[in-house]
């Protein structure tokens, strides 16, 4: 069964859709942030906060968030039971 995760501020997503939640400190994540961003497929959901991780969705695309890896984690597993 499909759950939606939501990531704050009225946004969220299908946690089947969901292939990794990293941390976006490292630089090749901020690599992937800047290519997804001039391919046109990064989803910016912190309405201006910072972003506290990077969703790297089945389709491709790539969602920040402004929730830590282990927020997110701990609502998909919550979904799971």
């Amino acid at each position: 069964m499909s759950e939606i995760i939501h990531l704050g501020f009225g946004n969220a997503v299908m946690s089947t859709r969901i292939v990794s939640i990293v941390s976006p400190k490292s630089l090749p994540m901020k690599r992937l942030r800047e290519e997804a961003r001039s391919a046109g497929k990064l989803i910016d959901a912190t309405a201006g906060r910072q972003t506290r991780s990077i969703l790297i969705m089945d389709s491709g695309h790539i969602v920040l968030s402004s929730l830590q890896p282990l927020t997110l984690i701990k609502r998909i597993k919550k979904g799971e039971e």
